[in-house]
């Protein structure tokens, strides 16, 4: 019965890939850091694992055999908000800026350290969780946010966010005027002091694209030339959406 409610306890992961070496790894590290870990080694398997049991976050391989992970990606979204690592055995920036575009939090390329991997999934297990210090509900332009609840509605719809998206929207709310760059970003949003910086780049036109009524003329997330991005608005706490 311990055992039982202990595992009830222990966060879900998701492990996808077809290499089953890697797949063993990588599930051998999470397993060990005391995480419940599910494998698949293909889309279709993935999906009815998922739905089975849903995962508190997914490890996804891009190149899966037929139903590649950014179909998986999308499908699962479509299910619902889950955080995403998309695993890539290319270094291609294309491959890894695809993976954020259908909405993955995060990527690791291979070859990849699996304790590297792991502190990824902490990291973003940890940012998906409400912020008790920062649960203070924001307004600004048309914009609501509920930390606590993670909701985010803009003029009364709610909004469709990544966990990385809302962390991003959030923090500049919270710091409205203020000018940040790409690495500030990083650091602040993602909690990182390094990586790959067309991350944050993609998250924000993923942002401008839901916030924006003209993404290709953004009006509240505002590009500063050779210095990084500026949120045009005063943001108003208290207010719950």
């Amino acid at each position: 019965m311990e055992q039982q409610q202990y595992a009830q306890t222990r966060p879900r992961v998701l492990v996808v890939d077809d290499d089953p070496t890697v797949a063993e790894v990588v599930s051998g590290y999470l397993d060990r850091a005391g995480y419940l870990v599910d494998r698949a080694a293909d889309g279709p398997e993935a999906l009815a694992r998922a739905a089975e049991h849903r995962p508190d976050l997914v490890v996804l391989d891009l190149m899966l055999p037929g139903m590649d992970g950014l179909e998986v990606c999308r499908r699962m979204r479509g299910r619902g908000p889950v955080p995403v690592i998309m695993l890539t055995a290319r270094g291609d920036e294309d491959d890894r800026i695809l993976g954020l575009e259908v909405g993955a939090d995060d990527y690791v390329t291979k070859p990849f350290s699996p304790r590297e991997l792991v502190l990824r999934v902490e990291s973003v297990l940890r940012r998906s969780r409400p912020a008790v210090q920062q649960s203070e509900a924001l307004r600004a332009s048309g914009l609501s946010l509920d930390p606590q609840a993670r909701r985010a509605v803009k003029n009364g719809t709610e909004l469709a966010l990544t966990i990385r998206e809302f962390d991003l929207l959030a923090f500049f709310l919270r710091h409205p005027g203020r000018v940040f760059g790409r690495e500030d970003l990083m650091r602040e949003v993602w909690g990182w002091d390094f990586g790959d910086l067309s991350t944050v780049t993609v998250h924000v036109r993923r942002l401008r694209g839901k916030v924006e009524d003209d993404p290709a003329r953004p009006r509240l997330i505002q590009t500063v030339w050779g210095v990084g991005y500026r949120f045009e608005g005063v943001a108003e706490s208290g207010v719950r959406p």
